[in-house]
């Protein structure tokens, strides 16, 4: 490996400009890197946050001060009483922590076309400059991937633009990544046209807030769902000793119990008892304190302990979308899923066999891989980018859990493929080669922390510090393989590697401790909350506690290096 200095000067080209992107390149630069560029479509940064995407209505489920980075604190809100970022506040930070730290290291409207490993070394990046329509191709000796899995809308094809116009559908038709820019439209027609209504297609979170915002402007709404979300209520706010402790996180298990409780939890019979309750408690609570009636098909949501969708609504609003729903305002078609567009020009048939009128339909059917666009067959191949069929023994780990008692069935086509990201931040194929990684592809309920954790460990990483590392392509594709295994068994009824852009590992609920795996493969400090036996799960976590982390790596590297010498 070249000497330090000589690293720190090699360029290093990162992909996408949303939360990962932006603390990964700080980390970077505070790590002594020179030469770091980052790239984007988009004419602002912020990735999901960025201001052409965001509408009003659209909040995050983490409280103030949760998702931000230690290097600048979020500012609390100007209404008190508002507990949880909306777009604008996300926009703003995100714009502002660019504005601190990474002038003059964007480059903006430039979308990459195609990512391919160079002669001899480094990576070829052919990009098209969006404002003058000019193509080029540059060169960078490290990429950092963060193009995360919201800027690639999926449209199933029977309910895309085209199908609609083949079916003489009269009225508009779009995704909700784009439902910012058709928004005023859509007020404006619901103005002009009598009995004007929009069927929203989802029922995940951004389905929700669209609902609920076009439902307080008068406009009539219908949503159409198979599942909707999970959510936590509850009838007050949730005290930071257990909203942001390790509590939720203990009590959700994660591949390894590293400690008693743990262990008690989900491998005695007593703990697994215990553990079921608890979710149990919390699904019948939320369901009580957001008054959802016995038969509404909000009931027929994805499971808090088992699933990967939840919300957080808090108290809940009175204007907000299932109080919206309670009153009749918005109505539910569901169970059901949207099939084409039929009949009278202006009606969308459902699987039930419903036809459902609508001047507008709004589709919020998810997105795919970002990476699918950004890589030729053979370079995803080489790479080990691509999802595969599981590893012929894999299935050797099973995870018994007493906690894991009457699991859900496993979502179809969810045993037929995985990812090899090891760590979800480097193909396996890749791992000796310390030129290619990857941030954003890690699904947690606490970006900002995650984040900023794993563009610490990228950064070790490729200023080749003495890491916990697999030692061979063979050895990561092993590892990867045994927590691909570990998803399919803790969350069965996702179809995981639809998007592996965005799911490359997960550790929902039990962030904490995938981001001590993290920590302990750079060397630092674990579990540093802190807290005594008693007191450990229910001291706060928060972005403070890593704000000296490149320091402590800093010194780390400095004893590694006198005790070689």
């Amino acid at each position: 490996m070249a000497s330090l200095d000589a690293v720190r000067r090699q360029s290093v080209g990162i992909v996408g400009a949303g939360a990962a992107g932006l603390v990964t390149a700080h980390t970077l630069l505070q790590d002594g890197f020179e030469n770091v560029q980052l790239l984007t479509r988009d004419k602002s940064v912020g990735g999901v946050w960025e201001r052409q995407r965001i509408y009003p209505g659209v909040t995050i489920n983490n409280v103030y001060g949760e998702f931000c980075f230690s290097s600048l604190p979020m500012p609390p809100p100007q209404n008190p009483t508002q507990k949880r970022p909306g777009g604008e506040d996300m926009c703003a930070y995100m714009e502002k922590f660019a504005d601190t730290f990474l002038a003059g290291k964007i480059r903006f409207e430039t979308e990459v076309l195609n990512i391919r490993r160079a002669t001899g070394s480094g990576w070829e990046t052919e990009v098209q400059d969006l404002r003058k329509n000019v193509k080029q191709v540059l060169v960078y000796d490290r990429i950092v991937l963060c193009t995360g899995g919201c800027s690639e809308p999926f449209i199933p094809e029977s309910l895309s633009p085209d199908a609609a116009i083949k079916a003489s559908f009269r009225g508009l038709v779009c995704h909700s990544a784009e439902f910012a820019r058709h928004l005023d439209r859509i007020l404006e027609d619901h103005k002009a046209i009598p009995d004007y209504s929009v069927l929203v297609v989802g029922g995940g979170k951004s389905a929700q807030d669209m609902s609920a915002l076009l439902t307080r402007h008068g406009v009539k709404v219908t949503i159409v769902f198979e599942k909707t979300d999970a959510f936590l209520a509850y009838p007050i706010e949730l005290p930071a000793i257990l909203r942001r402790s390790r509590f939720l996180s203990i009590m959700a298990s994660h591949i390894e119990l590293r400690t008693r409780l743990e262990r008690f939890l989900h491998t005695t019979w007593l703990g697994g008892k215990i553990t079921r309750a608890f979710w149990d408690f919390l699904t019948w609570s939320s369901y009580k304190s957001l008054s959802i009636p016995q038969n509404s098909p909000l009931r027929n949501s994805h499971s808090l302990f088992w699933g990967i969708r939840t919300n957080e609504e808090g108290a809940g609003k009175k204007d907000g979308f299932y109080a919206l729903c309670n009153e009749g305002k918005i109505k539910l078609a569901a169970p059901a899923r949207a099939v084409k567009y039929v009949g009278d020009r202006e009606s969308v048939l459902l699987s039930n066999g419903m036809e459902i009128k609508a001047n507008a339909v709004i589709l919020a059917t998810g997105f795919g891989s970002s990476w699918t666009n950004l890589f030729a067959r053979e370079t995803a191949k080489e790479l080990g980018i691509g999802r595969h069929p599981p590893l012929a023994d894999a299935e050797e780990h099973v995870w018994d859990y007493t906690s894991f008692r009457d699991p859900p069935a496993p979502h179809p086509g969810s045993e037929e493929w995985v990812s090899s990201i090891y760590r979800g931040i480097v193909p396996a194929r890749n791992i000796t080669r310390r030129d290619f990684a990857i941030n954003g592809a890690y699904f947690t309920i606490n970006n900002g922390y995650t984040y900023e954790v794993i563009a610490h460990w990228i950064s070790s990483y490729f200023l080749g510090d003495r890491m916990r590392l697999p030692s061979s392509p063979e050895e990561a594709t092993k590892i990867a393989g045994r927590n691909a295994a570990w998803m399919r068994r803790r969350f069965p009824e996702m179809l995981l590697w639809v998007n592996e852009s965005y799911s490359s590992d997960l550790a929902f609920w039990s962030w904490p401790q995938a981001m001590d795996e993290l920590l302990e493969d750079m060397g630092v400090p674990i579990m540093r909350s802190g807290g005594n036996w008693l007191t450990w799960p229910f001291k706060i976590i928060t972005p403070a506690e890593i704000e000296n982390l490149g320091e402590e790596r800093r010194a780390q590297r400095e004893m590694d290096s006198e005790a070689i010498n």
